[in-house]
């Protein structure tokens, strides 16, 4: 089976969406570190466990975490895959901007032929 690698334009709103707020870009952190249940991530906010829930939701939406019952807990773990698919779309975005910048760089760094003294048409 082949991995799917692009992700599509609704995939990259969703992450987008999900990592435009710090308490879900820190969710997102301490769950890959390590599994936690919503419980414990919610301890450590000043916010409502209903509010955390909310925050899990969204990344869960966007399958930047993967959410599982065991018993009455529900456990968050990060997905690597989803991260991994983030991540390539990023470099590629890095990729394009880099390479503009180069060229506008170069662009730059050509003389300009209206200051070259050997040009004829320079008016008085």
């Amino acid at each position: 089976m082949v991995a799917q690698i692009e992700l599509s334009e609704t995939e990259i709103d969703r992450v987008f969406h999900a990592l435009a707020t710090s308490t879900r870009r820190d969710i997102l952190r301490r769950t890959i570190d390590r599994e936690q249940s919503v419980s414990e991530l919610a301890r450590d906010y000043d916010m409502s466990f209903a509010a955390v829930q909310k925050h899990v939701a969204v990344l869960e939406e966007a399958r930047l975490v993967i959410k599982r019952a065991e018993g009455r807990e529900r456990l968050v773990r990060a997905n690597p895959d989803m991260i991994a698919r983030a991540k390539a779309l990023l470099a590629r975005y890095e990729e394009l901007w880099r390479a503009r910048i180069a060229r506008l760089d170069d662009l730059l760094a050509e003389p300009d032929p209206r200051n070259d003294p050997a040009r004829p048409d320079q008016g008085d």
